[in-house]
């Protein structure tokens, strides 16, 4: 059964996304690093059993050559969640589950961190960014394991789409379902969106 990995934040500049982030949940996320393929680099906050993830290009990294992860060289605007992310035993068995368009397994690596990581060609996941990315860890090292726990909890993920339907039906093709996760919520609504809220040591915040 897939689990909930992590979440993505997406900023036009590091510093914007990790400014946004400590505002509105009162946490700084740890720097993180480089995604030499990607073209990208991050920072990380720790959430117990997951992490929340602040992501965007990397001005002093060359061009990838290729269309980067959670539509980035699309992006514009105020730093917003731009996706999620299920950590599969078998990620072969469940890209071959989901949706066309969820992408092609591609290996990456961070310092000691290792895995495989399912990225679309146009850089765009299904139903307008809402369908999972998919993730295989290697080895034994995660990053949630790794870094210090900001107190942050995950409470509710809403996953907001015209075909609510539809979506819920493609995260039910995964591997026996969607993940046995009460937190991850579908509902219809007239525009594509993601919204998260968390319990954090100041009361109930959201992204």
């Amino acid at each position: 059964m897939p689990k909930l990995d992590h979440l993505a934040l997406a900023a036009s500049s590091l510093e914007e996304g990790v400014a946004h982030l400590e505002e509105r949940l009162g946490a700084r996320p740890c720097p993180g690093g480089e995604h030499a393929l990607m073209g990208t680099h991050n920072a990380l906050l720790g959430m117990g059993d997951l992490y929340l993830e602040v992501i965007a290009i990397n001005p002093a990294a060359p061009p990838p050559g290729r269309r980067r992860w959670f539509a980035l060289d699309d992006f514009a605007g105020a730093p917003r969640l731009a996706g999620w992310v299920l950590r599969c035993a078998d990620l072969g068995a469940a890209i071959a589950a989901a949706p066309d368009g969820v992408g092609h397994p591609l290996e990456l690596s961070r310092g000691d961190l290792r895995w495989r990581m399912a990225v679309p060609d146009d850089g765009h996941l299904p139903f307008d960014g809402l369908f999972p990315a998919l993730i295989r860890w290697q080895g034994t090292a995660h990053p949630a394991r790794m870094l210090p726990d900001s107190g942050l909890r995950l409470v509710r993920l809403e996953l907001i789409h015209p075909e609510a339907e539809a979506l819920a039906g493609a995260l039910a093709g995964l591997q026996s379902g969607l993940p046995d996760d009460e937190r991850i919520v579908v509902r219809s609504g007239d525009a594509p969106a993601m919204r998260a809220e968390f319990d954090t040591p100041a009361g109930r915040r959201c992204l």
